[in-house]
């Protein structure tokens, strides 16, 4: 057993029953950290001593508000979509200490959504909160030792929408909506960005100059560039010539609704459906024009690499479902093989031409 300072506080490390162990002596004073690493040591030898963590006092409730503050309301981004897990998650687990939460109990919570039919995708959202809370405790806080979540199976998802926005139909949708609403639809289908990401977007994050917007995605977590098209140009700046005449200004967000106020997301879903109601559009979701950006630029000739850079996709496994919109684009390359072959055959002719003439 030995004792080591980390910042200003003593830790131990020692082996218990064949695990190794770091605790925290709680002091940063040497002599009383001395005195509690004789105590342990004591205990251990005399078969006393019982490795107890902090997990055995906290609740989910205090895990998750921990959780929430330091890790994901920074972000803002999936602030929201957490926030949103929690009014589910938090009633049926906020009594429990974390240490008592078991794969059973989270099965049981899996068959409780079911049964209120939560689709699979939201299921799934929810366990994976729960699980990243429970890395974080094991981590970096120290009070779990393993993460019961991870010993559940995740629910399964039926198969990717393919779903995008025709022209006709974005005229359709357009013309009903609301101006707030429109160019919030306008910019996610000239941008790929997804609804949190545009709810959040800040204009010090936006580059009129060089013409791009920085976005942080919500899944990842990186932070990527996205070049405007004009569409997108000429929107942004009347939103910012507008912006100029509201003194003193209230909000450092792009869209607002109502005025100088950041769009809340429940606005924002109730507007939007009422919208593709009134445009008679069917099966067709705000995430689909994020689709839609992708399935435009597979179907004018990007390349699979510059469509996954522009989405933010970490695998370019997901980009790979935007690849038969790709397949006709691809055509310009056969066309390009035939081309080669015509000039390379009118090259062999000439070559057995010149070759007759000589003789």
């Amino acid at each position: 057993m030995a004792l080591y300072k980390r910042g200003r506080v003593w830790w131990m490390f020692f082996t218990y029953r064949g695990k190794f162990i770091r605790k925290s002596t709680g002091t940063g004073n040497t002599k009383r950290a001395e005195k509690i690493h004789s105590k342990v040591v004591t205990e251990i030898e005399e078969g006393r001593w019982f490795d107890r963590l902090p997990g055995e006092k906290i609740t989910f409730k205090e895990m998750m508000d921990k959780y929430m503050a330091e890790h994901s309301e920074p972000k803002k981004a999936s602030a929201e979509r957490d926030r949103s897990s929690l009014t589910h998650l938090l009633p049926y687990f906020k009594g429990y200490i974390i240490s008592g939460i078991t794969p059973s109990l989270i099965n049981k919570y899996k068959t409780r959504r079911r049964g209120e039919e939560a689709s699979p995708s939201t299921v799934n959202r929810e366990l994976a909160l729960m699980k990243h809370a429970f890395s974080l405790a094991i981590k970096e806080w120290e009070w779990v030792r393993e993460n019961p979540v991870r010993k559940v199976s995740m629910e399964k998802e039926g198969a990717s929408r393919d779903r995008w926005l025709t022209r006709e139909e974005e005229e359709k949708l357009l013309t009903p909506s609301p101006v707030w609403l429109k160019e919030i639809i306008l910019f996610a289908m000239e941008t790929g960005c997804r609804r949190g990401e545009i709810l959040t977007l800040e204009w010090k994050d936006v580059d009129l100059f060089k013409r791009t917007v920085i976005v942080f995605g919500q899944k990842t977590g990186e932070r990527r560039v996205i070049p405007l098209t004009q569409k997108t140009f000429e929107l942004l700046k009347a939103r910012e010539r507008a912006r100029s005449n509201v003194r003193p200004l209230k909000s450092d967000f792009v869209f607002t609704y109502p005025a100088e106020r950041k769009v809340n997301i429940h606005t924002l879903r109730t507007a939007f459906e009422a919208a593709v109601e009134k445009a008679k559009i069917e099966g067709f979701r705000f995430h689909d024009l994020r689709h839609t950006f992708a399935s435009r630029l597979a179907q004018s000739g990007t390349d699979p690499y510059t469509i996954q850079r522009l989405m933010g996709h970490k695998s370019f496994v997901t980009t790979q479902r935007y690849a038969h919109h790709y397949s006709e684009s691809l055509r310009k390359g056969i066309a390009a093989l035939d081309e080669f072959r015509q000039q390379k055959a009118g090259f062999i002719t000439i070559l057995s031409q010149s070759g007759e003439n000589r003789e």
